[in-house]
């Protein structure tokens, strides 16, 4: 798979206008290490991911449910609670 920004992108700029918001393989995204142990019986080729990779921020609708929910348990924000207030507003950065 490539990386390739999200379909939805002019209503994801609404909702944050400093993120960019691509489709990556589990894989290519190199989630942290509890993710992927959460996720271990996915083929981390073919799940996807939708997320800001430089500001660990997920689109959950676009995004393997498995795999939002191992990043919900992290230090990754999703879209709605960044759009919400962004890090620190709402839990821990650290998760």
């Amino acid at each position: 798979m490539t990386t390739r920004t999200c379909r939805d992108w002019p209503i994801l700029m609404e909702l944050a206008p400093d993120l960019q918001f691509k489709h990556y393989s589990i894989a290519e995204a190199k989630l942290p290490s509890e993710v992927l142990v959460a996720v271990g019986g996915l083929d981390l080729d073919q799940a996807e991911v939708c997320c800001d990779l430089d500001h660990n921020v997920f689109h959950a609708p676009h995004t393997d449910p498995e795999v939002a929910k191992a990043l919900a348990g992290s230090h990754w924000f999703e879209l709605q609670e960044w759009a919400r207030g962004g890090p620190g507003t709402g839990r821990s950065a650290i998760g």
